[in-house]
């Protein structure tokens, strides 16, 4: 009696047997459809200006005051004078130059007028119209050898070439704006001794800059002069359109790019600023662009076949920094579009959602 109750009891606290539960996993997917996908390389650079100048001084002297400050940030518009040095001593040897010059040409009138009477009527128009506040007109032109030599020996032609040595030098103590632009460093002061060689500022056209960039050497056949390039700020607040104006010919061994060149006009631009460049290398057909999260060993995609998931071969064409440029999958493959931890292929799952793009 007390064994039949023992394996009633047993068999009462017996629990049935569990069949396991099968998960299926849900993903995301997107239809393929390819097209003609453009390839912009990026890459970042910083503006200098096409004209600019360092500004030096070829003579000596004192910086003298003027009517516009030399001080960085003031404009000037072409021929302006941006600084004069005083030039006072200069002028004063100039004109004692000026002075031997027209002394030696009256000491030879008399003997002219006895060995070339007929040159000498151009020697005295030329005398006539020595201006000593002017500068010094171009020597007569002798009519013969004879006369080449006579006008030599008396040390004219060192007298004249003498003076207008001079005369270019006295130009150099004003510094005149070869363009229209803007000061963007100035170095000395009114007042200040300026030596022979010291560098002033630096001047530069505000209206025109350059980018040097380095692109890899692959892409050296597909940029072009010419090319159109797009540029923007870092914060992507702001655009401007570029053009390819030249490029380098010499690959640096180093890291195997090429250096090109953009040129680009704004009122915004300023020299120093740091812009990013997208240049249009080429375009791929029957391309997609995915994330390069979804790449299995830069190699693969998962694609959803009939709630199985399959592994596919790809061919990438380009990779940019969040994103691959792929070839190689049909219009209309399911293209899983997120990735899902332990995915193999043969798995069964559940497309809870799918995009077309």
């Amino acid at each position: 009696m007390a064994s039949a109750i023992v394996y009633l009891m047993i068999i009462n606290n017996q629990k049935p047997d569990r069949k396991p539960v099968k998960i299926i996993k849900s993903v995301y997917a997107e239809k393929v459809t390819n097209q003609e996908i453009p390839i912009i390389i990026k890459a970042n650079g910083t503006l200098f200006a096409k004209n600019k100048i360092e500004i030096f001084s070829e003579v000596q002297g004192v910086l003298k005051p003027s009517s516009k400050e030399f001080r960085a940030g003031n404009l000037y518009h072409k021929g302006e004078i941006i600084l004069s040095i005083n030039s006072e001593e200069h002028y004063a040897n100039l004109q004692a130059q000026k002075s031997n010059l027209y002394n030696n040409i009256t000491s030879i009138m008399p003997d002219l007028r006895l060995d070339f009477p007929e040159e000498y009527q151009k020697w005295e128009n030329y005398l006539k119209r020595f201006d000593f506040d002017k500068t010094t007109p171009k020597l007569p032109e002798p009519s013969s050898d004879k006369e080449k030599f006579f006008i030599s020996g008396r040390n004219i032609y060192t007298s004249y070439y003498n003076v207008k040595n001079m005369e270019v030098r006295l130009n150099k103590y004003i510094i005149r704006a070869p363009f229209s632009g803007v000061l963007t460093e100035a170095l000395v002061n009114p007042g200040s001794l300026v030596r022979q060689g010291q560098k002033l500022g630096e001047f530069i056209n505000p209206s025109v800059y350059e980018m040097e960039v380095a692109i890899n050497a692959q892409y050296l056949e597909l940029l072009q002069k010419g090319n159109t390039v797009k540029l923007t700020n870092l914060d992507q607040t702001k655009t401007w359109e570029g053009t390819v104006v030249r490029v380098n010919g010499r690959i640096d061994q180093s890291t195997q790019t090429v250096k090109a060149y953009i040129q680009v006009s704004g009122d915004d631009l300023r020299e120093g600023f740091y812009l990013e460049a997208h240049l249009k290398a080429k375009s791929e057909k029957n391309a997609i662009e995915i994330p390069r999260n979804l790449l299995v060993n830069n190699q693969s995609v998962f694609v959803v076949q009939d709630s199985v998931i399959d592994l596919v071969n790809i061919n990438p064409v380009y990779f940019k920094d969040k994103s691959v440029i792929v070839k190689g999958l049909k219009n209309g493959d399911l293209l899983m579009s997120k990735p899902i931890p332990g995915a193999y292929p043969g798995m069964v799952v559940k497309i809870v959602d799918t995009q077309n793009k």
